[in-house]
């Protein structure tokens, strides 16, 4: 039987472009006021916030992060290759528009290490070509702290043209440049992907290569802080296998290690490491997790003032980190030209971290989030901040963890953090001066463990799926041995090409029926199945076209132990030679053999079924070369009198089958050619001749 389609009303796609034009254009004051609550979402949630139920929860989670946040942006700062004042605005500025803009009530958003090690990058490359040398350790400047002050600790400086004037920039001053340039351009990038709901781009970063990136990415940050655990100083290295480079230089020059440095990296690796360990094995009875952070900075900075430590033996110290604001600038548009490209990865990287952060917290505690809004959000945490000296932003996984366990309600939290963080803008900063750059290190390095354990998790992954752990590999030497960027690009590339071989080479099977049922299965998976007599059902687990076409035919004629082309060339062919001896009138060949012993010894074997069954349940479309090639087999196969059917076929695969006038001209063979059910194909060929 064939079953009745619903015949569907047409629809002018320029009506409904025209509608939707019109639709968009007009401005209404509610439309208006609607948009603004959409963008603006703290305004719909903040005038029904609860503050006896939430207010705790999210002061105590906002203070947590705020002091979490402090030590991190401090460290943070070496692997953006910039002044720690910098990532402290970074984080100010975040909190405060992700507040206003976000969807996710839990999300933290600010300093990320991967994104800050793909903007170091950046600046590094930037500093090197423009003739800055990158291995000068600016000694500590004892001024006054403030920022009108460019620290002129190199001699190279580089002319600027801002509003038609040269202005002379030294390395720190070109340094910021270069990073907030490169932000203004990712949240360009971000804003315009929104506009145009872009966001599917996510989709083509699975799993796999998200964590294969983070791991090679992590991998880097450990290599470039070696030098600052070890205090060594080696040449700052750029470009493709830098992770190699560096640690050769690193072996190469560490008997020049400082002795006071290693002391201290040893000390604060093992309190932090050991500290961190404990917080996980017993955070079910903590209240909130330990600010062990906040306490080795505040202990290492008092040893270090008080000890002497720069001036005894030499150990490399934060320096001045002076207090207040600089006035707002806009970025140079000459600069954003030299960074157009790198800040492409950077958008999509920062974007996507953030939506799987604010999807993951949203279906933990049962709420919603807009991608596309968080896509504007991520947008303006970069643009704006860009005007105040900021660097690129996203989620961070460990604070937004933290957030979440310690009570967080609201983005009221982000507020508290930001409040955290300009109290140390405005006062404490400088106190800060005597800080170990190896104590930075340390705190960077142990913030690395959830992605390094990630190696501890390759062979469960291996068991689970091989393919995926492949890419994970691939995508994670990629990151580390060439770079960031190229990194990301191989893994998206490669997880595509393992998606298409997978589509090309799919796996094939004949089915046999489960006894006394309707039901068909694999003969070489399930033990207990009988075969159909005269009929072969064969099944094709992929979609059929143009680049596997080539295979179904091989399979197919494998499966079967039949190729038409073959068969109806051997018949051909002892046809014509019958003829020849006919024609003749010799009924012996040279052979002695008698005609019709010779044609018996040139047709090949009886052939064993009369029908082919074709299960398409898993065809999920067909292209044009993939409706030429079931033409083309029901063909072969018809002029051998073997009947092909096709049954369990989606209505796209039907709707193909029809265009490309599989079925003939008036569909009138259809119902004998198209069944709903592998059964139902298999009993109508039982009761053909």
């Amino acid at each position: 039987f064939l079953m009745e389609r619903k015949t569907r009303a047409k629809i002018s796609m320029k009506e409904v472009m025209l509608a939707k034009l019109r639709k968009s254009c007009s401005c209404t004051p509610k439309k208006l006021k609607n948009f603004i609550m959409e963008f603006f979402p703290v305004l719909r949630w903040l005038p029904k916030y609860r503050c006896k139920e939430y207010i705790w929860g999210d002061v105590m989670s906002g203070l947590v992060i705020g002091i979490i946040l402090v030590p991190q942006a401090i460290a943070y700062s070496l692997l953006a290759g910039l002044k720690p004042i910098y990532s402290l605005y970074t984080s100010f500025f975040a909190n405060i528009i992700y507040f206003l803009m976000g969807t996710s009530r839990h999300v933290s958003v600010g300093i990320f290490s991967l994104i800050s090690l793909m903007v170091g990058q950046v600046v590094d490359r930037e500093l090197l070509l423009a003739g800055f040398d990158l291995n000068d350790d600016a000694p500590p400047a004892l001024g006054d702290g403030s920022l009108q002050n460019d620290t002129q600790f190199n001699t190279t400086a580089f002319n600027l043209t801002t509003a038609g004037m040269n202005v002379e920039c030294g390395k720190e001053c070109y340094a910021i440049g270069i990073a907030t340039a490169l932000t203004f351009v990712a949240g360009v990038y971000q804003v315009l992907m929104g506009i145009f709901r872009l966001g599917f781009v996510s989709m083509y970063l699975s799993e796999s290569v998200l964590d294969g990136f983070a791991t090679g990415a992590s991998l880097t940050i450990l290599t470039a802080q070696v030098k600052y655990l070890i205090g060594i100083k080696i040449p700052r290295s750029q470009g493709h296998g830098m992770l190699v480079i560096t640690w050769i230089n690193i072996f190469r020059n560490i008997s020049q290690a400082n002795l006071c440095d290693v002391i201290t990296s040893a000390i604060c690796i093992v309190v932090l490491v050991t500290a961190k360990e404990l917080g996980d094995r017993y955070k079910h009875k903590l209240k909130f997790p330990l600010p062990t952070e906040l306490v080795v900075i505040v202990v290492a900075t008092l040893v270090s003032h008080y000890g002497k430590l720069n001036e005894v033996y030499a150990s490399s110290v934060s320096g001045t980190i002076p207090t207040g604001f600089i006035p707002p600038k806009v970025p140079h548009f000459n600069l954003m030209v030299r960074v157009a490209v790198d800040a492409l990865p950077l958008a999509i990287v920062s974007f996507v971290f953030t939506v799987s952060l604010s999807e993951m917290c949203a279906k933990k505690y049962a709420y919603t989030i807009r991608a596309n809004q968080e896509m504007f959000a991520v947008g303006f945490c970069n643009i704006i901040p860009s005007f105040f000296h900021c660097f690129a932003t996203s989620a961070a996984l460990a604070k937004t963890l933290v957030k979440t366990s310690t009570g967080c309600q609201t983005q009221v939290s982000g507020v508290i953090s930001a409040m955290v963080v300009l109290l140390v803008l405005l006062f404490l900063a400088p106190l800060f001066y005597s800080l170990q750059k190896s104590v930075l290190a340390c705190i960077i390095i142990v913030s690395l463990r959830g992605a390094l354990r990630k190696f501890q998790d390759v062979p469960a992954r291996y068991h689970m799926n091989k393919v995926d752990t492949i890419v994970w590999v691939v995508t994670m030497f990629a990151s580390a041995l060439i770079s960031t960027e190229i990194g990301l690009l191989v893994g998206i590339v490669f997880s595509m090409l393992c998606i298409i071989v997978r589509t090309q080479r799919p796996r094939t099977a004949l089915l046999g029926q489960i006894q006394d049922t309707s039901f068909y299965e694999d003969d070489l998976e399930y033990e207990n199945l009988s075969s159909v007599p005269k009929v072969k059902i064969f099944r094709f687990e992929a979609p059929l076209y143009y680049a596997n076409r080539n295979y179904f035919l091989k399979s197919l004629y494998r499966l079967t132990n039949l190729d038409p082309n073959l068969e109806a060339a051997r018949r051909k062919k002892s046809e014509k030679k019958e003829k020849q001896h006919l024609k003749k009138g010799d009924h012996t060949t040279a052979n002695g053999l008698d005609t019709g012993e010779t044609t018996l010894q040139l047709v090949p074997k009886q052939i064993d079924f009369q029908a082919l069954v074709v299960d398409c349940s898993s065809i999920s479309f067909l292209d044009t070369t993939g409706v030429n090639t079931l033409k083309e087999i029901l063909k072969d196969y018809n002029d051998l009198n073997i009947t092909v059917l096709l049954a369990c076929c989606n209505p796209s695969v039907i709707d193909s089958l029809k265009r490309g006038g599989y079925f003939g001209r008036d569909l009138g063979s259809m119902q004998e050619m198209l069944f709903y059910s592998i059964h139902n194909a298999v009993q109508f060929a039982k009761e053909q001749k």
